[in-house]
């Protein structure tokens, strides 16, 4: 079992920046893949970046460039830092793991894009 806790969501002009953090309850060394998702009203949830054990990283086009993954082993927290937002950011954002072939969810922490 995988416990995981989002935090860092928020409010945000277009233009500022958040950095959201995924806590997670075990070693995240032993988590093959971890990973944010987005869910916005109305839409279905998508990914938005994940990253591999060897520290190999993947976005949607629609963040490349303004959002960046990372993922710190000796805290067993993953970070993403989002920049130059845009109100098609707002959703609820979802910390993923992928350990063992089965998937774990965070409750989700919401980001507001909005002037």
């Amino acid at each position: 079992q995988v416990q995981l806790v989002e935090s860092g969501g928020g409010l945000v002009q277009p233009g500022g920046s958040l950095r959201l953090s995924c806590a997670a309850s075990v070693s995240i060394s032993s988590i093959y893949v971890m990973g944010w998702y987005r869910q916005a009203p109305g839409k279905q949830r998508e990914l938005v970046a994940f990253v591999a054990s060897g520290d190999s990283t993947n976005y949607a086009d629609s963040v490349k460039g303004r959002f960046t993954i990372s993922r710190d082993n000796a805290k067993n927290t993953v970070y993403l830092q989002m920049n130059s937002l845009k109100s098609e950011d707002t959703a609820v954002y979802y910390c993923n793991a992928v350990r063992l072939g089965i998937d774990f969810w965070g409750q989700g922490t919401q980001v507001t894009v909005s002037s």
